[in-house]
């Protein structure tokens, strides 16, 4: 009952916000309410620790508001989203390190997740950015990824896994600045400097906007068109804790935290409304490898899009991912008595359709050393996901 509270709460918030803002011209449809709710039943069926049917679910509830059709507000947009996130967590029966599940939350809660102002200039090819942010939104992303359900294919794990609470991404954001700049011949340049702690209203402690922790900056420069192709790098402006190593009293030893990515992705076959058209993606990270479990790892597969040709909403994804355990990880694991290898390994299939207002999509995933674990029997997790949205 809590979470249904906080739910309404949360929601009635976003909707008196943004219809406030947006009323002297929602004749003029200044504000867009959406709401898009996901529910999964997911277990491991071969492998793992146990064998049983967890169900959660992820509910969002946003409003976008064009500010110069409410206010006259040239070139500038708000945006503000709710979560609601509440069930299982199938990855504790998987063992993955990287998880089986983007939906899957350690803290099932309502919360706020963004709310911030974009102002366009320069004709429309630059862009700042203020406010609560997922900066997985536009960094360090995949689009033709966005299918596949293993949270590797959001971002790398080897930045996911760094900062006090995580970095400014789902379930929890942080205040955030962000500059881009596009180019008429597609090429784009971008940057962002994050409050390194995340926090929002609804998480333990509420929001955090002291910057006690420092700022998480990123950057990213590549083109996009027919395909993308781009390059990017973070690091903390503040030393993070060693994964391992600590000083004579027992704390961790501050550490420098930084890392590198490249991505790619491209039409391989077929032409914009063609059934059966493939993309295809792949990209690779690597960071400092002491402040996290993770020293690197790449991502690689297709999308299918109509690969039924009578189906013209029906999609298919493959995927595979691989996480490069650091030497920390690696001999922590040890010290527990676990023959910890360097690598995890995963393989995704899945396919979605839409019947009607609902979608289903079945997925499957093959867990090879879960948390590099030799000694750990390979996971088969398989899902159905259940998607609504109005």
């Amino acid at each position: 009952m809590t979470n249904g509270r906080n739910l309404f709460a949360a929601c009635g918030a976003l909707a008196l916000l943004a219809a406030g803002v947006a009323t002297p011209a929602l004749a003029d449809d200044a504000l867009t309410l959406k709401v898009d709710y996901m529910a999964d039943v997911a277990g491991v069926v071969r492998g793992g620790t146990a064998h049983k049917a967890r169900v959660l679910d992820n509910l969002k509830v946003s409003a976008d508001v064009d500010l110069e059709k409410a206010l006259g507000w040239s070139g500038a947009t708000f945006r503000m989203s709710a979560l609601n996130n509440s069930g299982a967590m199938p990855n504790n029966d998987a063992g993955s390190l990287q998880g089986v599940n983007n939906i899957e939350v350690s803290k099932q809660r309502a919360r706020l997740f963004e709310a911030f102002i974009e102002q366009s200039f320069g004709d429309g090819q630059g862009s700042a950015l203020v406010g609560l942010y997922d900066v997985n939104s536009e960094f360090y992303a995949n689009e033709s990824a966005g299918l596949l359900i293993a949270p590797a294919f959001g971002i790398g794990s080897e930045l996911a896994a760094t900062g006090p609470n995580g970095p400014s991404i789902f379930p929890s954001t942080a205040l955030s600045a962000r500059l881009r700049w596009t180019t008429k011949s597609g090429g784009y340049v971008q940057g962002a400097v994050i409050n390194a702690h995340a926090g929002v209203p609804g998480d333990p402690g509420g929001a955090d906007f002291s910057f006690d922790h420092g700022v998480l900056a990123i950057g990213e420069a590549g083109w996009s068109g027919a395909g993308k192709l781009a390059v990017g790098g973070w690091a903390y402006s503040k030393r993070q804790d060693d994964w391992r190593d600590v000083t004579a009293v027992g704390d961790p030893v501050p550490r420098r935290a930084y890392g590198a990515y490249v991505l790619a992705e491209r039409r391989i076959k077929g032409g914009e409304d063609e059934p059966g058209r493939i993309t295809a993606f792949a990209r690779a990270g690597v960071s400092d490898g002491v402040t996290s479990p993770f020293r690197g790892g790449w991502q690689a597969g297709i999308l299918i899009e109509q690969p039924v040709a009578s189906r013209p909403a029906s999609q298919a994804s493959f995927g595979i991912n691989q996480a490069f355990l650091s030497r920390r990880e690696r001999a922590n694991g040890w010290d527990a008595g676990l023959d910890t290898g360097r690598t995890e390994t995963a393989l995704e299939a899945t396919y979605a359709d839409t019947f009607g207002p609902i979608t289903l999509q079945p997925d499957l995933q093959y867990v090879i050393r879960p948390s590099g674990n030799r000694d750990a029997r390979n996971a088969v997790v398989a899902t159905l996901r259940v998607k609504v949205g109005f």
